[in-house]
């Protein structure tokens, strides 16, 4: 079993934090180069961490892995290695302050040798980088893989995940304390805060955000629900009854994103990842083009015209996101005709039967539309992968672009049709109804059950062989066991998904709710399983990810910012639709338009001036943020009167000065 992070100890008797697994046919002659290089001292270009084969074990699955490698690191690595990517850490002044090793001691909670003053999660970061910048010095290519290419700087790593050679990097979880965090977090049942400090302490700020928005946003939702509660019971068949519930909506949408910036900054605050540098990006594994020498960087590296990605982006990528959205307009017509046949056999012969008959095309539709969302995922996935982004985040934008717009579309677009075409407000509030109660039944299925009962299968073996077969959960498993098991699991694709269901949902709500006021209490019913089952399948079902040092929750934010404002516009026009706003307008519909608009447009100024009026980041941390600025900059001009007024630069305790970084080629 793994114990906690703990003091140095021999290459033989390390803590094993990270698992790297090879291909079963990886040459003996790529491996034993591999591990030199991850074991070398960080003088000759290697990552000085520690790293052993897991040893055959005696149960019937150890032929199916058998280059299953663990990696840990002596403290001392570990501690700078935190230095290296600029951890933040608690000083002993109650501020946030970017790590040094020769300050260490100045730092809140750091005793004796540092035992403890990393978390594991942390541990697994610095190991992860260390391995990220791993660099091919003199190798023309991996030794026993001919077709692994390699040059002066090109990612080790990246390159053996592109070509297959190595299958995957994972960290291992640490079993005690995913006990205690998963009875915390999910195995009681409890109103009460999510543990967002020990989920932060466990899988780093990333997953804790999205957990923290996720409990937020829940939290937004009870004054809407429970406003819409009343409006629904009380069953009013004139929709513009609701023009208090819209304005309401209006308001709401906008103040619950602009306070949300300031709780995630203080949580940003408090975890040490608001004033975090953003790293250099590195090619992503999968970039490919014509070497070539980068003037950034200084070494070669795959080149890639943006003009061609621009062609492939416009000539390519672009058609296709408007063909899935014409065929998305095509079957929403379809079921409106079919939606038009179910009401005339109801007008024909109106039965119990003919009753249920109507909700069986938006049924039908709603499931449609999630497959046709699955779909459309993987190939823009395939697209994006396509268009052959250099960075990371590149790709990711793209890829959230693609995804967001053909899922607004595919999912509102025919609620947009009945409210503006067709002026059905009781077809519309079904059609909302049966496409968010239909929509979460579905993802609760695909997110909640499958995974459980996937997971459950396929560590029955393994449960078999424990005499006590008590819960995958309760057990125990030795260390060889334990690796190969989460060796199998699901590997955690991010918090992609997640958000964009969260998205869709505030799209539900923002957009349409005045007209079903019961869609905040069906979200938030949502809400409250989504976080028993994500905990659960975070815990148990997805192998451990790594630390994300985030300081927000990036894109999603402007998404769901754009979503306010589409909002405005939706609510405006459907006030502006009620009988009793037209009433003031008998002999005139353009100046009702123009007053709607004129309207509109001041409700999106207060919106703006309410973005700008509201900080980001509340007061008491910008304070500590500047004088952090502060004390930086007199640092400075100290050490540059001290060196007699010339720029003073420190030496990198991550790698001492190389034979390449004298000739001016620097690895990072």
């Amino acid at each position: 079993m793994l114990q906690g992070v703990s003091a140095d100890r021999s290459v033989s008797m390390f803590t094993p934090l990270v698992v790297v697994e090879l291909a079963s046919d990886t040459k003996k002659e790529a491996i034993a180069w591999l591990l030199s290089r991850i074991r070398d001292k960080q003088q000759n270009g290697g990552a000085e961490l520690l790293v052993e084969q897991l040893s055959p074990g005696l149960g019937t699955e150890k032929k199916e892995k058998p280059n299953l490698f663990l990696v840990g690191a002596s403290w001392h690595r570990l501690l700078s290695g935190a230095e290296d990517v600029g951890l933040f850490k608690e000083h002993s002044d109650g501020s946030m302050r970017g790590f040094t090793c020769a300050n260490k001691h100045n730092f809140k909670d750091f005793q004796g040798d540092g035992d403890g003053f990393l978390s594991m999660a942390e541990c697994q970061y610095i190991i992860k980088h260390e391995l990220d910048t791993l660099r091919a010095k003199d190798e023309t290519h991996v030794p026993g893989h001919s077709q692994a290419k390699l040059y002066p700087g090109k990612s080790i790593i990246r390159r053996l995940q592109s070509k297959g050679i190595l299958i995957q990097i994972f960290p291992l979880h640490e079993q005690e304390e995913l006990k205690r965090l998963s009875f915390s977090w999910y195995k009681k049942v409890k109103l009460a805060f999510q543990p967002l400090d020990d989920i932060r302490h466990y899988y780093g700020e990333g997953q804790a955000l999205y957990f923290g928005f996720l409990e937020y946003f829940t939290f937004a939702l009870v004054p809407m629900a429970l406003i819409g509660v009343p409006y629904y019971l009380f069953d009013w068949e004139d929709y513009d009854k609701y023009v208090i519930f819209a304005v309401f909506n209006l308001i709401w949408c906008t103040v619950i994103l602009e306070l949300w910036k300031r709780c995630s900054a203080s949580l940003a605050y408090r975890w040490g990842t608001l004033s975090r540098k953003k790293a250099f990006e590195e090619p992503r594994p999968g970039f490919h083009g014509v070497l070539g020498f980068n003037p950034v960087t200084g070494r070669k590296e795959p080149l890639y015209p943006t003009a061609k990605r621009h062609l492939r982006v416009y000539l390519v990528s672009l058609p296709f996101v408007l063909l899935c959205l014409y065929l998305s307009l095509y079957v929403m017509m379809i079921y409106f005709h079919m939606e038009g046949w179910a009401l005339s056999v109801h007008d024909e012969d109106p039965t119990f039967w003919t009753e249920i008959l109507l909700f069986i095309p938006s049924i039908i539709y709603a499931v449609v539309i999630e497959v046709m969302n699955l779909i459309y995922r993987y190939a823009a996935e395939f697209l994006t992968e396509w268009e052959n982004h250099r960075l990371e985040s590149s790709y990711q934008n793209h890829l959230v672009l693609k995804v967001l717009v053909f899922n607004f579309f595919n999912c509102f677009a025919s609620l947009f049709y009945i409210a503006f075409v067709m002026h059905d407000m009781m077809l519309l509030r079904q059609s909302l109804a049966t496409l968010l109660i239909t929509s979460q039944i579905l993802n609760q299925f695909m997110e909640a059950f499958l995974p459980y009962w996937l997971q459950r299968r396929r560590n029955k073996k393994m449960i078999n062989k424990v005499k006590n077969k008590r819960t995958l959960e309760d057990k125990e498993f030795p260390l060889a066991e334990q690796v190969r098991m989460e060796a199998d699991m699901s590997t955690y694709l991010g918090t992609f998904d997640d958000y964009l269901e969260l998205f869709l949902l505030f799209g539900y709500v923002s957009l349409f709710s005045c007209v079903y006021p019961l869609a905040a209490v069906l979200v938030v019913l949502n809400n409250i399983s989504e976080v028993y089952s994500d905990a659960f399948k975070m815990c148990y079902v997805f192998k451990r990810p790594f630390s994300d040092p985030a300081a927000n929750i990036g894109v999603w934010q402007l998404a769901f910012e754009a979503m306010s404002v589409i909002a405005v516009v939706t609510n405006c026009a459907l006030i502006g639709m009620s009988p009793q706003v037209k009433d003031y307008f008998p002999d005139s519909e353009t100046q009702l338009i123009l007053w709607t608009v004129a309207i509109e447009h001041g409700l999106l100024a207060i919106k703006f001036i309410l973005t700008f009026l509201i900080p980001d980041v509340p007061k008491h941390i910008q304070v500590k943020l500047a004088r952090l600025e502060f004390e930086s900059l007199e640092a400075l001009k100290k050490k540059r009167a001290l060196h007699g007024g010339k720029f003073w630069k420190p030496r990198s305790s991550a790698r001492s000065t190389s034979e390449e970084e004298r000739k001016g080629h620097r690895y990072w």
